[in-house]
Parts: C-alpha cells; sequence; structure tokens
C-alpha cells in the first residue's frame, strides 16, 4: 500500500513539475574584517576588531501559471561564537528571510504578498542591504500593476507580535518592537516610467511609529507618530554619459511625537565610460540636519535603503547612527577600471561635512578613501577592500574622541568570497 502512496505521490509531483517550473538554488557567503575605526573612530587605547562571519541561503521558487512561490532560509554564522557541543545556536540567527507568493490577477494586476525584500531604484529610500549579512526585509502586501514601460506598487503593511499577551487581545494593538525604524504601520505607493534615455519614478511612503509614555520598565503605549516620506529619482543614460538624481522631502512625526519639518535628501551623480575599461563619476549629496529646536527635528533620515552604498563604506553615516544629528555634505569621485575580462577595480575618494555646524561652530567633517578589488571566478567571486578615513576636528567632535585620544590611522580591511549554486531547475531550455 505504501509503495502505491508513493507512485501517485510521484506520479502527481511529475504532472506538476510539467506544467510548472521549479528552482532550487543557495549562496555561501563568508567574509573576513578587521575592524581599526569601522563605524565610529576608535581610540587608541582600543585593539582593532577581526572576525569571519558566514552568511548561508537556501532559496527555493515554484513558478506555476497563477502564482510564483518563493521561500529563503537564512542563518549567519560568526565563526567561534558557539562553544563546542553546544545543544542550540547562540545567537539564534536562523531565518525564514523570504517567504512570499504572488497571484496573478490578469491584465498586468498581481499581488504579492508575505515576507519579501522591497527594493526600488538606486535603493537609496527602500533597498536589500544585501553587504549585510543579515540583509533586510519587509513583511507586506502588495498590490502591483506592469503594462510596458509603466510600473506601479501599493504596498501596505501592519506589525504585531503575537507573543506579546497586548498585542493581540481585546485591550489593544501596541507594537513593543522598537528601534532602527521598526515601524507598526507602512503604506506607500511607487510609481515607474521609462522612456528611451531616460526613467522616473515617484514615492509616496507613510511609517506609522508606536508611542510610548513612562519610564524603561513600565512603558505605556500611547498613540502612534505618523512619518512622511516623498520623493523622486530619475535616471539618464545615453551613450557614454549617465545621471541620477535623488530628491525627497520628510514630514510628520517621528516616534514619539518629533515634529518633522524641512528634512530633505539631494543628491546628483554622474557618471561617464571613457574607454572601454574606464569609467568615471562625480557626485554629491545634501542630507539635512537637526536644527536645534526643541521638540522638532530638521534631520532626514534614509529609512529602508542600503545605506552602506553611500556615503562611505566605512559606515560612518546613517548605519545604525547619525539618526538625528547635523545631517552630511557629501562630495564623492571615482573610478572603476577593467583589469581583465574578470576582474575590477574600484577607487573612490569622498570629503563629508556637516549640513549643520557642531557646537564649537565647526562643519568639516574628514575625507574618506576606498577601495575595491574584484574578481570572477568559475562559479564563484573573490571581493578585497581597503578604507581608511582622514578625520578632520569635527570628526572627532561629532563621534566623541579626541584627536589626542584617537588611534593615528582609522582604516577597516575585508576579503568576501561569495558562492551561489544552482541545484535544480526544471525550466524548459528554450
Amino acid at each position: 500500500m505504501k509503495k502505491q502512496y508513493t507512485l501517485i505521490f510521484l506520479v502527481f509531483l511529475s504532472i506538476q513539475l510539467v506544467n510548472a517550473q521549479f528552482t532550487l538554488d543557495g549562496q555561501f557567503k563568508p567574509r573576513t574584517e578587521y575592524r581599526n575605526g569601522f563605524g565610529s573612530i576608535i581610540p587608541d587605547a582600543a585593539d582593532a576588531g577581526y572576525a569571519i562571519s558566514t552568511r548561508i541561503r537556501l532559496n527555493t521558487g515554484y513558478t506555476f501559471d497563477s502564482y510564483q512561490f518563493y521561500v529563503s532560509l537564512q542563518d549567519v554564522m560568526v565563526w567561534g561564537e558557539n562553544r563546542q557541543i553546544l545543544p542550540d545556536d547562540q545567537n539564534d540567527s536562523f531565518a525564514v528571510f523570504e517567504a512570499w507568493a504572488n497571484i496573478n490577477l490578469g491584465k498586468g494586476w498581481s499581488t504579492k504578498l508575505g515576507r519579501q525584500i522591497l527594493s526600488y531604484d538606486d535603493q537609496r529610500i527602500f533597498g536589500g542591504l544585501d553587504w549585510a549579512q543579515q540583509a533586510r526585509n519587509h513583511d507586506a502586501g502588495l498590490l502591483k500593476y506592469k503594462k510596458e514601460k509603466f510600473m506601479m506598487d501599493i504596498g501596505l503593511a501592519f506589525s504585531q507580535d503575537f507573543d506579546n499577551p497586548t498585542g493581540f487581545q481585546s485591550v489593544g494593538t501596541a507594537y513593543n518592537t522598537s528601534g532602527f525604524f521598526s515601524y507598526k504601520t507602512m503604506q506607500y505607493a511607487y510609481l515607474k516610467q521609462q522612456w528611451n534615455s531616460i526613467s522616473g519614478s515617484l514615492l509616496l511612503l507613510n511609517n506609522g511609529f508606536q508611542n510610548f509614555t513612562g519610564d524603561a520598565d513600565a512603558q505605556v503605549a500611547d498613540g502612534t507618530s505618523n512619518l512622511q516620506t516623498l520623493g523622486t529619482h530619475l535616471n539618464f543614460s545615453k551613450g557614454s554619459f549617465g545621471a541620477a538624481l535623488n530628491a525627497f522631502v520628510q514630514t510628520g512625526e517621528r516616534q514619539n511625537q518629533v515634529d518633522v519639518k524641512g528634512a530633505y535628501l539631494l543628491g546628483l551623480d554622474l557618471n561617464y565610460k571613457v574607454t572601454a575599461k574606464i569609467g568615471l563619476g562625480v557626485g554629491v549629496e545634501v542630507i539635512s540636519g537637526n536644527d536645534g529646536e526643541a521638540g522638532e527635528t530638521g534631520a532626514f533620515f534614509p529609512l529602508f535603503g542600503t545605506n552602506h552604498k553611500f556615503n562611505g563604506f566605512m559606515d560612518y553615516f546613517y548605519v545604525g547612527n547619525h539618526a538625528n544629528s547635523i545631517g552630511l555634505f557629501d562630495v564623492h569621485a571615482s573610478a572603476k577600471f577593467a583589469l581583465g575580462e574578470k576582474s575590477s577595480l574600484l577607487v573612490k575618494v569622498l570629503n563629508f561635512s556637516g549640513e549643520q555646524e557642531l557646537p564649537s561652530g565647526e562643519k568639516a567633517l574628514g575625507t574618506e578613501v576606498d577601495l575595491v578589488f574584484a574578481k570572477n571566478f568559475k562559479g564563484y567571486n573573490v571581493a578585497i577592500g581597503y578604507s581608511q578615513m582622514f578625520a578632520s576636528d569635527g570628526m572627532y567632535e561629532l563621534k566623541g574622541v579626541s584627536e589626542a585620544d584617537a588611534a593615528g590611522t582609522q582604516n577597516w580591511a575585508w576579503v568576501q568570497l561569495t558562492m551561489k549554486p544552482k541545484f535544480l531547475n526544471t525550466a524548459k531550455a528554450e
């Protein structure tokens, strides 16, 4: 009898695979880092950090005529974090990174439901944050429309915690997760149109943050603060020349009813392909800072973007930091060299100043130099990076470490291996 059930199952599975596509792939990404001033000024008395971390993923996708289904399992491991024969994982980093279904509604419409990556344009406001080993995802529902060169996404999210006894009972829906702009509610509309040489997008985003009153031991939910982010991304490309513009404003309230007024982000990047092997780029970005008024702020924060991609690879700004500070004026230039068919070298120089003055009146923050060498091999990629911060007086003041107490060299180096094995793909060869 068991053999009959097994045979029936295999026949059913084979019928499904004839009419559908099944994929199974993975990712193995170990990275070793030497940190001697990564993220902030390191004091001379402190020792540099060194560690190796690994991200592994197992991804499976199923595509049928009327829907797509996708699951990505992920674990992030720091080498040596668990003692020998530990019965469970100490850092509890194993997670379902993605789990969504995309249902075809017909005539260009679809809906995508579940845990997913939200990534648009150059990832300034919404990005997958793939550099970070844990990356970024959202639990949301999307209504999607696409026709020729136009697309629109309408996204909705409502965050809760069933483990919180006040979160799913008649007493209300208080959301106790906070930090890093974790939101209780989200609504957004994203529209994009592509023309021959230019594309333009519009983002209208609202995030609701749970407010609390009382001290840390006895917090009580007290309504929601709503922050609106509105703006556009324009991209132009023709021949060897390209340009990209970001223009965003924020208004409304940050968590706990902090009024946001006059917050903005403006960025312009130009690039030019000198030869087939040399590309040059220059750009500027201005992000507004806190004006110091009590109960309000003029500081912009790029929320859920891939912030490691911007304002220097050493992550001194807007990567879990600089959320309500003096803003930023970033002028940068870069050159990328193709060293062969499968290798490249990126050189980037960035000069930083505050958009607002520090208490001392200082604005200059410093200059960062980033170098990244990358080489593709058969089936895998290796990248090597080195960055150095040449801090100005303002940087020491901003980070709270005096120049006399700071280490003489502020630098960061890393090596990363990336493998993306494809185990199975039942798609028919065209």
